[in-house]
C-alpha cells in the first residue's frame, strides 16, 4: 500500500509539472519555429541529463535496455514535442489540453501491450468513458477549429502513451530519473545538430517570455517531470497511476486562462470535470 501511495503521489507531482508544457508551447511557438524548439527543448534536456549521469555514476544500460531507450526518445523526447508544436500553430492551448483526456487511455493500451497488466473490466469503462467524452468535445468543437491540428494532437497523444508506457516498464528495473536521462543522452547527439542547423537567424527581437516558456518545457517538462512520472507509473502501475493524466485538462485549462487570457468555455470545463470523476473509477477498479 505505501508503494502504491507513492506511485500515486509521484505520478501526481508529474502531472502538475506536464499542466503547464502546452500553455508554454504555446507562447514559444509564437517566436520560434516547432522544429527548432523540439530539438532545442531535449538539447538543453539532454546537457542537463548527461550531467545527472556522470554525477551520480549511473550504470550504462544494456543493448536490450538501449532498444527501448530509443522507443521512449522517439515518443517524448521527439514524437510528442514536435507533433503538439506544429499542432498549437493550428489551435489554441486550451483546445489542445482537452486531447490530453485521452493520454490515459493510450497509456493504459500501451501498458496491457507491453506491461503485462491487467486491469479489471470496469477500470476500462471509465476510461473509455472519460476518453470518449474528451473525443465527443473534439467532434463537436474541433472540426470547426482545425483538422489538422487535432489530427496532429491525436497522433501526439499515440506515441506519448508508447513513450510513457515502455518508459515506466523500464523504470523498474533502470530507475524513473536514469530512463527519460539516457534517453535524451542517446539522442542529443541529433538534437544538437539539428538545433544548430535549424537556429534562428537572430534571436534579438524575441520576447522574454518565450525563452521563459523554452526553459520551462526544457527543464521541468522534459526532465523533472519524468523523473515523478516515471517512478510514479513504476510504483502504481501504468494503467492505475496513467488515470492522473485527465486532471492534467483541469490544470492546463487553468493555467490557459490566467497566464495565457485564452478563452475557457462552460463546455471545457464540464468535459474536464467529468474525466476527472472518471479517474476516481478508474483508480478503484485498476487491479
Amino acid at each position: 500500500m505505501d508503494r502504491m501511495a507513492s506511485g500515486w503521489i509521484n505520478g501526481f507531482i508529474g502531472v502538475l509539472i506536464f499542466s503547464g508544457s502546452l500553455p508554454a508551447t504555446r507562447v514559444a511557438v509564437m517566436h520560434f519555429d516547432p522544429l527548432f524548439l523540439t530539438v532545442a527543448r531535449a538539447t538543453i534536456a539532454g546537457v542537463l541529463a548527461l550531467g545527472l549521469l556522470l554525477l551520480f555514476k549511473a550504470k550504462r544500460p544494456s543493448r536490450r535496455e538501449i532498444v527501448s531507450l530509443f522507443v521512449i526518445a522517439l515518443g517524448v523526447v521527439v514524437g510528442f514535442p514536435l507533433l503538439t508544436a506544429l499542432a498549437l500553430r493550428h489551435v489554441t492551448s486550451a483546445h489542445s489540453i482537452v486531447f490530453v483526456g485521452l493520454l490515459p487511455l493510450s497509456t493504459a493500451i500501451f501498458g496491457v501491450l507491453l506491461g503485462g497488466e491487467r486491469p479489471k473490466p470496469a477500470f476500462w469503462l471509465f476510461s473509455l468513458l472519460g476518453s470518449a467524452l474528451v473525443a465527443g468535445f473534439a467532434l463537436a468543437q474541433g472540426l470547426t477549429v482545425s483538422p489538422v491540428g487535432d489530427a496532429l494532437m491525436l497522433a501526439a497523444i499515440i506515441v506519448c502513451g508508447l513513450g510513457y508506457a515502455e518508459g515506466a516498464r523500464l523504470s523498474r528495473t533502470l530507475g524513473g530519473w536514469q530512463v527519460i536521462s539516457w534517453a535524451l543522452v542517446l539522442s542529443l547527439p541529433v538534437m544538437l545538430a539539428a538545433a544548430i542547423l535549424f537556429r534562428p537567424a537572430t534571436f534579438s527581437g524575441i520576447a522574454v517570455p518565450a525563452f521563459v516558456s523554452l526553459a520551462y518545457v526544457s527543464i521541468f517538462s522534459m526532465l523533472i517531470g519524468f523523473v515523478f512520472w516515471y517512478r510514479g507509473l513504476a510504483q502504481g502501475g501504468i494503467a492505475a497511476v496513467g488515470q492522473l493524466q485527465l486532471l492534467q485538462p483541469f490544470f492546463g485549462l487553468a493555467l490557459a486562462a490566467t497566464l495565457l487570457r485564452e478563452p475557457v468555455t462552460w463546455q471545457m470545463l464540464a468535459v474536464t470535470v467529468g474525466v476527472i470523476l472518471c479517474v476516481a473509477g478508474a483508480r478503484k477498479f485498476a487491479r
